[in-house]
């Protein structure tokens, strides 16, 4: 369903999280260094293979919901959801990211030292209020490689595990958030862009839709 385009190299298998433990709060300059930093230690898998595990992902989900994106889409989502809960307690135990006090410092953290960490790339953060921002990146290990179909353009959101994982992150440390991307160059857009807005402070971590055996 989708078109893939051979290109070398450089992606780490594991997804984003973002942190929150005690310590002095954390600079633009610092997030970035430990995320550069961090990178540098973190084991490295092919960026072939890691898209193309993805697309095969994405290319099963569509398959077992008849092409129904909508339900695509949720699922997608519910996964990144899943890692994003599941990946916050690797972020704290080898970031030694400091303390965030508010939303716009962990949003900090997520963009310059999480993206770099997990990722390889550095993410622009936008603030937008004091409950919304946005992060803005160029490269994206898991569509580099892609073209959407015409029919899949509109519907499909290929990347929105990201969404995922950002909301199971963000529940994990108490904000309740809601992740929309509003731009993809899949879409025709020159940036990636994912708006996130905070709905709830919560009490105690992850919700309902989250449950250990």
């Amino acid at each position: 369903a989708f078109a893939f385009a051979p290109r070398p190299t450089l992606s780490p298998q594991r997804l984003f999280y973002v942190h929150h433990t005690k310590g002095v709060t954390m600079s633009k300059t610092s997030a970035t260094s430990n995320g550069q930093f961090l990178w540098g230690k973190v084991p490295k898998v092919n960026a072939e293979l890691f898209a193309l595990t993805y697309g095969a992902l994405v290319t099963e989900v569509i398959r077992d919901q008849e092409e129904n994106l909508t339900k695509v889409n949720d699922q997608l989502e519910q996964i990144g959801y899943s890692i994003g809960i599941r990946s916050v307690d690797e972020f704290l135990a080898k970031s030694n990211a400091p303390y965030c006090k508010t939303l716009a410092e962990t949003a900090e953290v997520l963009g310059k030292t999480a993206f770099k960490m997990f990722l390889g790339i550095t993410a622009d953060v936008q603030q937008h209020t004091a409950t919304t921002f946005s992060v803005l990146f160029q490269e994206n290990p898991l569509s580099m490689f892609v073209e959407l179909p015409e029919n899949y353009k509109d519907e499909l959101e290929y990347n929105i595990l990201y969404c995922g994982v950002i909301r199971g992150a963000f529940e994990m440390l108490n904000y309740k958030v809601e992740c929309t991307f509003v731009k993809s160059p899949l879409r025709g857009d020159d940036i990636h862009e994912i708006k996130v807005d905070l709905k709830q402070v919560l009490q105690d971590g992850a919700g309902e839709d989250y449950q250990e055996e």
